[in-house]
């Protein structure tokens, strides 16, 4: 039985949070983003001012996110998990990850531009849309904003 894309127990779960976009989540980024869903502009000099979020199922990388802070106001964006792994709720433990460091550090809200097609899984995180939708690389997307408690 292949047990690739399957976690047995919360123990098999590790998130890392790294300084730097780390070879792991470019991978991801990649074969979700570029591959999968043809984007071409995947990689921005926000990566450099970003935290970034790994994680790891049986030791194998899933799922990544990064999260940075700019003009005091932050943002989680680049949610990505391998198709092998979805439907593990790795995408919701990330952006619950993310606020928490956000709010560690004194953040009080987050932002973040969702593709429309994925609007559903952020409002089921408290996120709630604003403003005009706009396109980027020709998806839609969706600027959505949480205040966290």
């Amino acid at each position: 039985m292949n047990t690739a894309g399957q976690c047995f127990m919360e123990n098999d779960i590790i998130i890392k949070n790294f300084a730097v976009l780390p070879e792991d989540a470019k991978d991801i980024r990649t074969t979700v983003f570029v591959e999968e869903q043809g984007f071409c502009e995947e990689f921005d000099d926000i990566d450099n001012i970003s935290a970034h979020l790994v994680l790891y199922c049986n030791n194998h990388p899933a799922a990544v996110c990064r999260f940075y802070c700019e003009s005091n106001q932050y943002f989680i964006g680049r949610l990505a998990t391998l198709k092998q792994y979805r439907g593990n709720g790795f995408g919701a433990m990330l952006v619950a990850e993310a606020e928490r460091l956000i709010k560690e550090t004194g953040g009080e809200s987050v932002m973040l531009h969702s593709q429309c097609r994925a609007m559903a899984f952020y409002e089921k995180a408290g996120y709630v849309p604003f403003g005009e939708s706009d396109f980027d690389e020709d998806c839609p997307h969706q600027w959505m904003k949480k205040t966290l408690f």
